[in-house]
């Protein structure tokens, strides 16, 4: 599947490994948060990049203790109507201070894209044959915001300005 970051399409270095599959040790992979739970001491020091991927009703501080051994935090949408990722992402960054990749995987369409990064998301994981196009004008559709992005880039509406003054 293509990888969008920045609007564009990007290559992936990370590799899904299913559960039940040997994890390899020579390149960056993704394994499932069940996994993870399961097999937490065989990654003990592993010298590739590791990601965990996080179903869209497992909550952020489920992996607050570990954060520091995941370079990727791979986010599921199992529905494009189902917003719980979003607050995911925003709750790593904000509430544990996580640095790394945050990546969209799912059920994620272009409308969404600006509202992923504007909650943390670093990257998404597109469907075959998208249209690149709409991902990079996603970005730039929307350009004045009522709530505060993590990122602060787009200038509030005139309404939550004068609610953050009074």
């Amino acid at each position: 599947m293509p990888l969008i970051e920045n609007g564009r399409i990007g290559e992936d270095a990370w590799s899904f490994i299913p559960d039940g599959e040997p994890v390899p040790n020579d390149r960056p992979v993704i394994i499932s948060f069940e996994r993870w739970q399961a097999e937490r001491d065989s990654f003990e020091g592993r010298n590739a990049r590791l990601g965990v991927r996080l179903k869209s009703g497992t909550l952020a501080g489920a992996i607050a203790e570990d954060l520091d051994r995941f370079s990727l935090v791979a986010v599921e949408f199992a529905k494009f109507r189902d917003g719980r990722g979003f607050s995911t992402a925003r709750e790593l960054r904000e509430r544990y201070g996580y640095t790394g990749e945050i990546r969209a995987v799912g059920h994620v369409i272009p409308d969404q894209y600006l509202f992923l990064v504007r909650t943390g998301f670093t990257s998404v994981e597109a469907p075959e044959g998208t249209n690149q196009e709409s991902w990079a004008n996603a970005l730039k559709e929307i350009t004045i915001a009522f709530q505060p992005s993590l990122d602060d880039t787009q200038p509030l509406s005139l309404l939550r300005r004068k609610l953050k003054v009074g």
